[in-house]
């Protein structure tokens, strides 16, 4: 029997406050353990939560982005389950009345379009951390930091419409990248602000019922993300295929050997004993306060690769790798708009650009060179007035100092030689000098024409035209 695997993720990303969720201590990652905590957060008796009106803007902002239905009154529960770093013995979160629902996320592959359904975004406030090693006496005793109890996130449930590992791991990359995008979330899963569980079962292929599922906790990269599903199936259609049956349960994943191993006997919702949060109101989202965040929300990642694909002519290649990121995007509008062809700011950004900036270890958050300067480079080759080799050497002096392009070109006398009186007389002279060449050329040796122009390069120092260069090489050597 063949079998199809149905997936679904639980995304849990951090949102990007200040402060956290219900009190006012700081969400700042690095601090001393312990350190920022306050009665709220660590569940003193006597305490209220206050609930953080930024964290539900940039629920709404996400959720938008997502296509949801945002809710007119979203509420806060208390799931009960004890655990060390659940400093109250309870987590407040949102259960049956959720933020937002109903979305869906849409991407290619190469076999075609996917479509993911998104079925609920909920706030959530974030446990403490268990810390198992690096104290002399770990092998004895765990440690707990509750810096992150009460850290604000957003969990996005999909709907389980995802088949295979790959696909989770692109839906997953997109979700990233819409959320980075948006400046809801960091992005940095090895500190933690993004994670991801996955749920994932097998059925007889063709059949509707869903099978039993085991999810995977808390993975930090989409290479584990797929890896660990792509284990997973497999383990599960070796159990299933030898008649055996899947119990329902949580899993780790381990990354050194590869494997997913048993954690615990998975919990279904009424073993977390949900019930209304009594501290705290309704989320109530009126049309203006909905109104407001929509009209602050800027064009997302897709909607841009499509605006600059038609707007600047680009090639889909192009615009997909110059909406990766949000900085780079609008990098590269900055030089557009201060006056430099879109093809040829794309061809620099991905070319010289990029190298300098990795080799710096530097992001278009903070580059080297700043859009208008880069621009003004590129008016010069396009104006003719700097060679592509000297446009190099000039970029180089770019990155290394304040100037603009055209007042190193003037200090430097790179600008192009054009006159076709001066290319002329170094063609005469690298003829002459040149004889063999020459006749191997007129007597079908073809070759040797590009050894010629680059000997009159090498005379005019790099700074001839090479259009004008090839032309009247060609007439004298008729």
């Amino acid at each position: 029997m063949t079998y199809e695997a149905v997936i679904g993720l639980e995304v849990h990303a951090q949102l990007q406050t200040a402060t956290k969720i219900f009190c006012g201590c700081s969400t700042a990652f690095g601090a001393p353990p312990n350190t920022h905590v306050c009665p709220v957060c660590l569940g003193f008796p006597g305490v209220l939560p206050v609930l953080n009106r930024a964290a539900v803007d940039f629920g709404i902002r996400a959720a938008l982005a997502l296509g949801c239905r945002v809710n007119e009154t979203s509420v806060f529960a208390r799931k009960n389950y004890f655990y060390p770093d659940l400093p109250k013995g309870y987590q407040i979160s949102q259960y049956d009345r959720p933020l937002a629902s109903e979305g869906a996320v849409r991407f290619a592959m190469p076999d075609g379009e996917r479509r993911v359904g998104i079925t609920r975004v909920h706030l959530e406030e974030d446990a403490g951390k268990s810390l198992h090693e690096g104290f002399a006496d770990s092998d004895r005793k765990t440690y707990v930091d509750f810096n992150r109890a009460g850290v604000p996130l957003i969990e996005i449930v999909s709907e389980p419409d995802l088949r295979s590992a790959a696909d989770a791991a692109e839906f997953f990359t997109r979700l990233r990248a819409i959320l980075v995008w948006l400046g809801v979330n960091d992005g940095n899963m090895e500190e933690g602000s993004l994670r991801c569980d996955a749920n994932v079962s097998l059925r007889p292929s063709g059949a509707t019922t869903l099978g039993t599922k085991a999810e995977v906790k808390n993975l930090n990269s989409f290479r584990f993300l797929q890896k660990a599903l792509d284990y997973e199936i497999e383990r599960q259609r070796e159990i299933l295929g030898d008649g055996g049956r899947i119990v329902q349960e949580t899993r780790l994943f381990d990354s050194t050997s590869g494997v997913t191993v048993s954690m615990r006997s998975k919990e279904e919702a009424h073993d977390y004993r949900y019930f209304p949060e009594p501290d705290l109101p309704p989320v109530l989202v009126g049309a203006a306060r909905l109104a407001a965040v929509r009209a602050a929300m800027i064009e997302l990642p897709d909607e841009r690769r499509q605006r600059f694909v038609a707007a600047y002519g680009l090639p889909d290649y192009d615009a997909v790798q110059l909406t990766q990121s949000r900085e780079t995007a609008d990098y590269f509008e900055a030089a557009v708009n201060a006056g430099a062809p879109a093809k040829a700011v794309s061809n620099w950004m991905m070319g010289e650009l990029a190298r300098v900036m990795k080799e710096a270890g530097r992001t278009l958050a903070d580059p080297l060179v700043s859009p208008e300067r880069l621009a003004g480079l590129v008016a010069l080759i396009e104006r003719g007035t700097l060679s592509g080799a000297m446009a190099k050497r000039v970029f180089e002096q770019l990155v290394t100092s304040d100037e603009p392009a055209e007042r190193i070109v003037e200090r430097e006398g790179l600008m192009q030689i054009d006159d076709d009186g001066a290319i002329v007389a170094l063609i005469a002279d690298v003829l002459a000098r040149n004889g063999d060449a020459v006749a191997g050329y007129k007597a079908g040796k073809t070759s040797t024409f590009g050894f010629l122009v680059g000997q009159v390069m090498k005379a005019a120092a790099g700074k001839a035209n090479p259009k004008r260069v090839n032309d009247l090489l060609k007439q004298a050597l008729t």
